[in-house]
């Protein structure tokens, strides 16, 4: 029972959602490609995302684990379920396995992944975060640059420049709500991030203007002519509407328990972008 109880916490380090949500963006942006029925690609794909993903939230965690003492005290490491050193390891061979796997695609395919996607995501976790506006940028880059590597995957790079740049968007407002809402525990550790230097007004500023540039660049594909009707009703609903909300909930009360709820919301407009261009291109 002991032995399976510590499996779970090294899974839960992982942040088995995240990796289901990982794998499932590289099912809607190869069906957005018209490529679901080349399988091999669509695993290989889905395969690295998923051991990338793991292998960054194993290596934050394992970096992070004083800050999270104070701001996720439930996570494995800071709870003591997993120890440092173990979440190293892990992440390491989730690394090493996600960048062999490349090697079977396409060479753009490696660039992106190898090349590109593994050191921002290396120096992001011990150099980028908690750094003003650096580490959020990498992290929005990181998200983005998912679906570039979809494209270079199935050889097919253009229908993927919107969805990198709209998950580009919605991410790096998540990351700044996450940050105000991370801001004492970042504060106590030292960090640097944008609502510790210029403070919670004007981070509250910045994302309320942010979600109105993402918010109306959303739309430009379909004034345009190239995403139809099917885009822009879904849009509405799950991007357009949750920034609404986000926007109200940040402006009106930013405490930590909306700050979270917001972040939560932003997650959703992330997918249900993805999803929105699946209906758009229909």
């Amino acid at each position: 029972m002991l032995i399976i109880k510590n499996f779970y916490y090294h899974i839960l380090l992982l942040r088995p959602l995240n990796l289901l949500i990982s794998v499932f963006t590289m099912i809607v942006a190869a069906a957005i490609l018209n490529k679901l029925s080349d399988l091999k690609t669509l695993i290989l794909t889905s395969a690295i995302v998923a051991l990338y993903a793991g292998a960054s939230n194993a290596l934050n965690d394992s970096i992070d684990h004083s800050i999270d003492l104070i701001n996720r005290p439930e996570r494995p490491i800071p709870s003591g379920r997993v120890k440092v050193k173990n979440a190293r390891i892990i992440s390491f061979f989730l690394f090493l396995t996600g960048s062999l796997l490349c090697l079977y695609l396409p060479n753009k395919a490696v660039f992106i992944g190898v090349v590109v996607a593994v050191p921002i995501m290396i120096f992001y976790s011990t150099h980028f975060k908690g750094k003003c506006i650096i580490g959020n940028l990498a992290v929005a880059f990181i998200l983005g640059l998912a679906f570039l590597f979809a494209g270079a995957s199935f050889d097919n790079l253009k229908p993927m420049w919107i969805p990198m740049i709209l998950a580009f968007g919605l991410t790096l407002i998540r990351e700044l709500v996450k940050d105000l809402a991370d801001i004492d525990g970042d504060k106590q550790m030292g960090l640097h991030t944008f609502p510790i230097v210029f403070g919670t007004k004007k981070s509250v500023q910045l994302i309320v203007a942010l979600c109105i540039l993402v918010g109306i660049g959303s739309v430009i594909p379909y004034l345009i002519g190239y995403y139809g009707k099917g885009y822009i009703i879904s849009l509405l609903i799950g991007v357009l509407a949750p920034l609404l909300l986000v926007i109200f909930l940040i402006t009106a009360n930013p405490t930590i328990y909306y700050l979270t709820y917001s972040s939560s919301i932003l997650k959703f407009s992330t997918f249900m972008g993805l999803i929105s261009i699946y209906f758009g291109v229909l």
